[in-house]
């Protein structure tokens, strides 16, 4: 028989009598197989042709007049991406279509499609050859395929690409890719980390392994891993899952808690390697596109990470891939992939933060980008409004809910301070005397568990107020056309009743800015006000009170502070309840019926009165112009709760106030103490001497003779003396002790020394925030713009944009277009005189003036009357005045003498 005659006969069929045992017929061997490997081999058939199809849609058969429309060889055939070749390929699959033969002019592929046919168990080609034999002849030589590759090292990678390089075909590397990036088994087995054992472990590997041919002893005595060992022969299955389930790295160590048995490094370095090639590109995206609904069943249904920890590897491979946010993947393969990793337990999402905070603030940085060009491109491409909620866009609360993995990555891999935290108050805050009768009418009060908690927060054990300085800043989480199609009183609903059908983006404040909070605030404060009426109605009605909605305070303007006071202590000790009722102001002697801007004004009048220096309450530093707390104020406690409850009581009814605290009482409000880092803001001069201490050069104890104790002298002139030690003034501060020293002196400055008063402050505070999710929502330098308003965003301009006009006005009146001339035309003081007499406050709310709607009404014709206003509604009552010079007069005027109620 000559060589042409065995080739062919290679492509017939095996007949029965030429199996040279002798001991099975043919069809013994296809039932034997068939038991063991029928459904292994069903995927590898229903994959391969998968494959063919997808070949087929991609580069088509070679024959150029080829009658398949499913061809792209095809004339007629509509060229199309390899996105959408990889879905088509999954609908012919399904109906059976018609697969064309490799034409014989097809290069480079013909060989591809032989590969695709079936294989025996023993991994033997079965060629179909058709009703004619083929002359091998007529094909290309029989390349490496790389079959038995099931996982992939480094090493094994570079193997493949050098010998795809000497062919000019990557199409086996291509395959290769698919097929491990593909599967989760496959993926979650490579690239694991290799590790030198030491002698203690190669006796013990050794005991346990008696039974090791030479060579395995002499490859484990070299250091190589079992990886390394598996990659070799091209792996093998069972030694690689048992690793794996044993939750152990490729070196077979036990991993520690944050640690993941996956060689980053070399994962990067292949990726490098790898995606400067288009079609090795393409592999990756349509490799993704398969794993990622199996990787969801599995995480939803099969509980895979609790039996092996290892799983996560294969989302630390997919996240290193540097294209992930590239357009190609938007669409179908980062969508379907968010909603795996979505599924994630909390012990693994929190194991993935703990290992991206190792990360490099670049990286960090990428994978944000990732998943916000996935929600920016999803929030774009539909149009979002209150009956389509975005709330529903699957991509889009996937990718949100992956984005708080990073985000959290990006807190802990910044400067954390998990130490420094305020003691809990030691007295509860009173209940309210509503409480039974609110059990007996069947309504619990909400929240009675307290605030709400981040559970990836509680896992990891660090809040987001620990960190001072995160890698990357926070305002680069926020996703702005998010927050534009967000309809907050259905996210709010969502937030409140917590069910696992519908998604809120409050659990993710990161991504949400300080408008849209804000928002969602004001919701909770005003459903809290209306619940607290309707149960003081229901009160009202079962025990025959007097029926009091409204949180009531009537003060003169004179004693503004000592009825406040008196009248809030009372409340505050009877029924704390009653401070979440609706605030209403009422000035003795005065018409002013309170609908916001009464309130104000009573705010503004008793944040003057409280930070009076001649009251002693605060100290003043005129470097700063920040306040701060007194430690030897005569004021009782009382005095510093009701400023906490001021405070409190305008966030609950959205009013800013004039106060200028240093971010440190922000901190400590959010259960943070003061450090030394907190002096720069407070105690400027002080902090600076500190700092020059620490970084004397000479010797600390002979040249400066400081010991641990200390002295400050009061607002009085009086020195007070203070030892930071026992006996502090016979310990000399030195080299080797300066450093606490400076901890020390920081701790009595910010929390020692002012301990009685914050503590009162603070109680105020959380007697109106106590149930609120003020802390759950905003940051410290977020809850001081909540209190304070912008410092320095007065932008005229978009204030002009977004006035509106009535009575007869409009922006084109030449008396509008001389009005803005003239304000536009003012000092900066004058700007917020003009703030003040319109809106009740000088500062611009949170998102700036362009969120503030004033509105000019038309107040009769031209008079010497002065123009007035309706702080409560920000309503500008503005004579048409003749002259633009008669307009300034007046409006100078009206904003320069403005105080008090009275008739109009």
């Amino acid at each position: 028989m000559n060589s042409d005659e065995k080739e062919d006969c290679e492509c017939a069929p095996p007949q029965a009598e030429s199996n040279p045992t002798g001991g099975y017929d043919r069809l013994q061997e296809e039932s034997i197989f068939e038991n063991a490997e029928a459904s292994r081999m069903k995927r590898a058939a229903a994959k391969h042709l998968i494959e063919r199809y997808y070949h087929q849609l991609t580069e088509g058969c070679g024959n150029e007049s080829c009658s398949n429309d499913c061809c792209a060889s095809s004339p007629s055939f509509h060229r199309m991406d390899n996105n959408a070749a990889a879905v088509k390929a999954l609908e012919l699959y399904k109906v059976n279509a018609k697969l064309c033969d490799p034409h014989p002019s097809k290069k480079g592929t013909s060989s591809a499609y032989l590969e695709n046919s079936s294989f025996n168990s023993a991994g033997h080609h079965n060629m179909a050859c058709g009703n004619r034999k083929m002359n091998h002849k007529e094909l290309h030589p029989v390349r490496e395929d790389f079959k038995d590759v099931n996982f992939l090292t480094e090493e094994k990678v570079y193997e493949i690409l050098e010998s795809c390089g000497e062919k000019e075909d990557y199409s086996p590397l291509i395959r290769v890719i698919g097929r491990v990036f593909s599967s989760a088994e496959g993926l979650v087995q490579s690239f694991r980390r290799s590790k030198q054992h030491t002698k203690e472990e190669l006796k013990s590997l050794q005991a346990k392994d008696e039974d090791k041919d030479e060579d395995e002893k002499e490859a484990a005595s070299g250091g190589a891993c079992s990886v390394t060992a598996m990659e070799e022969g091209g792996g093998t299955d069972l030694e690689a899952s048992s690793s794996s389930r044993s939750g152990e790295g490729g070196d077979g160590q036990k991993l520690g808690p944050d640690e993941v048995s996956v060689d980053i490094e070399a994962v990067r370095r292949v990726y490098g390697r790898l995606l400067s090639n288009e079609k090795v590109e393409a592999a990756f995206l349509n490799a993704l596109v398969y794993l990622s609904p199996n990787v969801e069943c599995d995480l939803t249904y099969h509980n895979v990470y609790s039996r092996d920890p290892n799983y996560l590897n294969l989302f630390v491979i997919v996240m290193e891939n540097g294209n992930l946010h590239s357009p190609e993947y938007l669409e179908i393969a980062l969508p379907q992939f968010c909603k795996a990793m979505s599924k994630l337990p909390l012990p693994a999402q929190a194991k993935l933060a703990r290992l991206w905070a190792c990360y490099h603030a670049d990286q960090i940085r990428r994978m944000m980008e990732t998943f916000q060009q996935l929600i920016t491109y999803k929030v774009i491409s539909n149009e979002f409004n209150n009956r389509n909620l975005v709330n529903d866009d699957d991509a889009v609360v996937a990718a949100t809910k992956c984005l708080k993995i990073v985000y959290y990555a990006n807190v802990l891999g910044g400067d954390v301070d998990r130490e420094h935290n305020e003691e809990e108050d030691e007295e509860p805050l009173p209940e309210s005397s509503e409480l039974t009768l609110q059990e007996l009418l069947g309504e619990e009060r909400r929240n009675k568990k307290g605030p709400r908690v981040d559970p990836l927060e509680t896992e990891l054990g660090a809040r987001v107020s620990d960190c001072r300085r995160p890698l990357i800043p926070f305002e680069e989480f926020i996703n702005e056309p998010l927050n534009d199609v967000l309809e907050m009183d259905k996210d709010y609903t969502f937030f409140k009743v917590e069910t696992e059908n519908k998604f809120s983006f409050m659990t993710c404040p990161f991504i949400l800015n300080a408008v849209t909070k804000n928002l969602g605030l004001y919701y909770d404060n005003r459903i809290r006000m209306y619940s607290e009426r309707r149960i003081t109605v229901l009160y009202s009605l079962v025990q025959g009170q007097q029926l009091n909605p409204y949180l009531r305070l009537k003060v003169r303007r004179d004693h503004i502070i000592d009825d406040a006071l008196v009248r809030l202590e009372m409340i505050a000790m009877e029924n704390p309840a009653d401070l979440k009722k609706q605030l209403y102001v009422e000035f003795e002697g005065e018409q002013g019926v309170d609908e916001g801007g009464v309130s104000k004004e009573f705010f503004q009048l008793v944040v003057e009165e409280i930070f009076n220096p001649d009251i002693g309450m605060f100290s003043y530093d005129e470097s700063t112009r920040l306040f701060w707390f007194n430690p030897s104020s005569f004021e009782n406690e009382g005095q510093f709760t009701l400023i906490g409850i001021v405070l409190g009581l305008a966030i609950y009814n959205n009013c800013i106030l004039d106060v200028h605290f240093p971010m440190v009482v922000y901190r400590k409000l959010m259960g943070k103490k003061g450090t030394f880092r907190d002096l720069a803001d407070s105690h400027p001069v002080l902090s600076q001497s500190l700092k020059e201490l620490m970084e004397y050069e000479g010797s600390v104890e002979e040249d400066m003779m400081i010991t641990f104790q200390i002295s400050q002298t009061d607002l009085f002139g009086n020195t007070l003396m203070y030892d930071l030690r026992e006996n502090g003034d016979k310990i000399p501060v030195t080299n080797s002790n300066r450093k606490d020293f400076v901890a020390q002196y920081a701790e009595y400055m910010l929390n020692k020394s002012v301990e009685k008063q914050f503590k009162a402050f603070r109680r105020g505070f959380h007697m109106v925030t106590n149930e609120s999710p003020l802390k759950y929502l905003f940051r410290p330098e977020e809850i001081e713009l909540l209190i304070c308003g912008s410092r320095q965003n007065l932008d005229f301009q978009a204030l002009e944009e977004t006035t509106e006009y009535d009575g007869g006005y409009s922006r084109d009146c030449q008396i509008i277009r001389d009005f803005w001339e003239t304000l536009h035309s003012f000092g900066e003081e004058q700007k917020r005189l003009f703030l003040q007499f319109t809106t009740g406050t000088d500062r611009a709310p949170v998102g700036g003036l362009g969120k503030l709607k004033m509105i000019i009404a038309k107040n009769g014709p031209d008079t010497d009357r002065l123009p007035t206003s309706h702080t409560c509604f920000n309503v500008l009552l503005l004579p048409e005045y003749t002259t633009k010079e008669k307009l300034r007069d007046r409006l100078l005027k009206a904003i320069t003498y403005a105080k008090g109620f009275g008739m109009l």
